[in-house]
């Protein structure tokens, strides 16, 4: 990883957990005021888990959308990338942005964390090895992608159960996860997602908590020009999460099948539907985090 001060030249860091107290104590070697205005480019997977150890040493961290960064390198017109470039360009953008800290998480959301995304990881796999099943015809090749497919359905029911068990450990957790799976739709697994992945549920308002999530439709418009409407940005496993409870709760779930079928009957493409019905589960999910309050089919905002 890259690192940068003002009046400092870019340094060179590894990531593995023996080289991690070398560049603690290299950062904290420098003026306090050169390291506010210092920031790290991390190698691609590690930046929570840097985060989290320059938090546990006693840093101020923000952790920002790389697309922010890279636009504002073009805004200076420095289209070339390198580490050592990359590294002044954050830099830059740390001193001059209106950053916000991060706060550190405690134990058992990094533990639900790394539960949630080692599921999606056991999904992935489950997903590649029962394509290639599809795929072959030699029984002895089936035979030992069956065999991965079994093991991975074993790991994702233990995955499962200590998800619960992470959340029944903790009685404010508990109770937020009783609140959000007293939707229809909501199971266990969206719900830790949401717990961990979106601690800003019941603290925003329904246009912020969208946008959040990147499920908030934004304006393509110049001069008499109306563009369509698109969505994007936003935390993307969030939406991965969301997308199979929302499409149980356009069967089940009656405020949303309501809304769902209001918009396919008007025309709207399917999947255009379930988008806007993923925001008007999550609004739902909002409000009733805000008001300490289960689910009930008043819940129609």
């Amino acid at each position: 990883m890259s690192r940068c001060c003002k009046a400092a030249r870019p340094s060179r860091f590894g990531s593995s957990p023996m080289i991690r107290p070398g560049w603690i104590s290299w950062c904290r070697s420098w003026p306090r005021w050169r390291r506010l205005a210092s920031s790290w480019k991390p190698p691609d997977g590690s930046s929570a888990r840097l985060a989290h150890h320059l938090l546990r040493a006693g840093f101020e961290v923000a952790i920002v959308n790389p697309r922010q960064i890279r636009a504002y390198a073009i805004s200076l017109n420095q289209l070339a990338k390198t580490d050592a470039i990359d590294a002044t360009i954050i830099a830059r953008f740390g001193q001059q942005a209106d950053l916000q800290s991060a706060v550190l998480p405690e134990e058992y959301q990094l533990k639900l964390q790394a539960l949630v995304a080692r599921r999606r990881q056991v999904l992935d796999a489950m997903t590649r090895e029962s394509n290639r099943l599809d795929r072959c015809d030699d029984p002895e090749i089936r035979a030992m992608i069956q065999h991965l497919i079994d093991a991975y359905e074993r790991q994702l029911c233990r995955i499962e159960h200590r998800i619960e068990q992470v959340v029944q450990q903790q009685p404010e957790l508990q109770q937020r996860a009783d609140l959000l799976r007293s939707v229809p739709g909501i199971g266990p697994v969206a719900t830790a997602a949401l717990l961990t992945g979106l601690p800003e549920l019941g603290q925003l308002n329904r246009q912020q908590i969208a946008k959040l999530v990147g499920v908030a439709p934004f304006n393509h418009d110049s001069g008499q020009m109306r563009g369509r409407r698109t969505t994007g940005g936003g935390r993307t496993h969030l939406r991965t999460s969301l997308y199979m409870p929302t499409l149980v709760a356009t069967r089940h779930n009656p405020i949303i099948r309501t809304f769902y079928r209001r918009l396919v009957d008007a025309g709207k493409p399917k999947m255009v539907a379930l988008v806007a019905s993923m925001r008007k589960l999550l609004t739902i999910l909002n409000v009733i985090v805000r008001d300490q309050q289960p689910w009930n089919q008043t819940h129609n905002t």
